[in-house]
C-alpha cells in the first residue's frame, strides 16, 4: 500500500527528521537510510516497522541537522608541528623570516572546529527521543494506509458484487439447469448406442459418468459462491488480509477456467469470460491491500 509520513524532532543541540515512503509490495521489504553515527537506531527501525506494517516496500530515512550544535576550537598539533619543522629547514633560505604564530594559526587545518563530546547518558536520551518520533511517523503512515484501505475496500466489494451477479447468471442459464443436463446426456447416450449397439452396460455407465462430470457446472458455481462468502468474511474481519485475498483470487480464477472449459453453449462461455475479467480486476486491487 502507498503512503508517506514525516515527523520532525529535536533537542537543545540538534534537530532531526524522519521520512517514510511506502509503495505496494507482496511482502514487507524494508530499507533504511541512517546518517553516520546513528547506526544504533537500525535495530529500532527493523523492530518497529513490522509491528505496524505487514506488506509493502518501505523506505525509512533519517536526516540530522547539527548546525546549531555548540562547537569548540582545537589546534591540530600534528599539523602545526609539521609546519614548524618545515620552517626550520627553510630558515637559511634567502629572505626567509621566522614564522609568526598568527600566520601559522591562519593556515587551513591548523585550527579546527569540533563538536563537543557528549556522555553516554545524553546520547541514549537523544536516541530514545528519535525512536519515539519514528514511532509517531509509523503511526501516521498506518493512518494514511488505513484511509487508502477503506477506499480499496469499496472497490473490492464492487468487484465481488459483480462476480456474484455473474455467478447468479451462470446458475440461471439454461445450460446449467438439470433438465438441460439430462437432455444432453440422453442425446450423447443415443449417439453412443447408434455408433456401437453392442456397447456393454459397464462401458455405457462409464461414458455416462464422464459426460455428466464434463457437462455439470453446478459444482464450480457452488465453490465460487463459497469463495465469495469467504472473501466477504475477510473484508469484515479487517486487519492484514491481502495475502488471503490473493489466494482466493487464485481459487476464483481456477473455478472460472473450469467453468469456461465445461461450458456447453456460447452464453455460459460468455459469462465465464466476463467473470475472468472481473477476477483480474479484483486481483489488481488485492495486490494493493495489506
Amino acid at each position: 500500500m502507498t503512503g508517506f509520513a514525516r515527523q520532525d524532532g529535536g533537542d537543545e543541540t540538534i534537530s532531526w527528521t524522519w521520512e517514510i515512503k511506502s509503495v505496494n509490495g507482496k511482502s514487507l521489504d524494508l530499507r533504511s537510510r541512517l546518517p553516520s553515527g546513528y547506526e544504533a537506531l537500525e535495530p529500532v527501525v527493523r523492530a518497529a516497522a513490522p509491528e505496524r506494517c505487514a506488506r509493502g516496500n518501505l523506505q525509512i530515512g533519517l536526516s540530522v541537522d547539527t548546525s546549531d550544535r555548540p562547537l569548540r576550537m582545537r589546534v591540530n598539533r600534528e599539523l602545526l608541528d609539521q609546519l614548524l619543522e618545515l620552517a626550520k629547514t627553510l630558515k637559511d633560505a634567502p629572505g626567509a623570516e621566522a614564522p609568526r604564530l598568527d600566520g601559522l594559526l591562519a593556515l587551513r587545518g591548523v585550527v579546527e572546529a569540533v563538536e563537543e563530546e557528549e556522555d553516554a547518558e545524553a546520547r541514549a536520551a537523544r536516541e530514545a527521543a528519535m525512536a519515539a518520533d519514528l514511532a509517531q511517523a509509523l503511526d501516521a503512515l498506518v493512518e494514511v494506509r488505513r484511509a487508502e484501505g477503506a477506499r480499496l475496500q469499496g472497490l473490492v466489494e464492487g468487484h465481488l458484487a459483480s462476480m456474484a451477479g455473474l455467478v447468479g447468471q451462470a446458475a440461471a442459464s439454461a445450460a446449467a439447469q438439470p433438465e438441460a443436463l439430462r437432455q444432453r446426456l440422453k442425446e450423447r447416450v443415443e449417439e453412443l448406442l447408434a455408433a456401437s449397439p453392442a456397447l456393454p452396460e459397464e462401458r455405457l455407465a462409464q461414458e455416462s459418468a464422464v459426460l455428466i462430470t464434463k457437462a455439470d457446472v453446478r459444482e464450480e458455481l457452488d465453490r465460487l459462491d463459497a469463495h465469495l462468502a469467504a472473501a466477504r468474511e475477510l473484508l469484515a474481519e479487517g486487519g492484514p488480509v491481502g495475502r488471503r485475498l490473493d489466494f482466493l483470487c487464485q481459487e476464483f480464477n481456477r473455478e472460472a477456467n473450469t467453468l469456461c472449459s465445461k461450458a456447453p453453449d456460447v452464453e455460459l462461455t460468455r459469462i465465464g469470460l466476463e467473470l475472468k475479467g472481473v477476477i483480474d480486476q479484483l486481483r489488481e486491487q488485492v495486490q494493493n491491500i495489506e
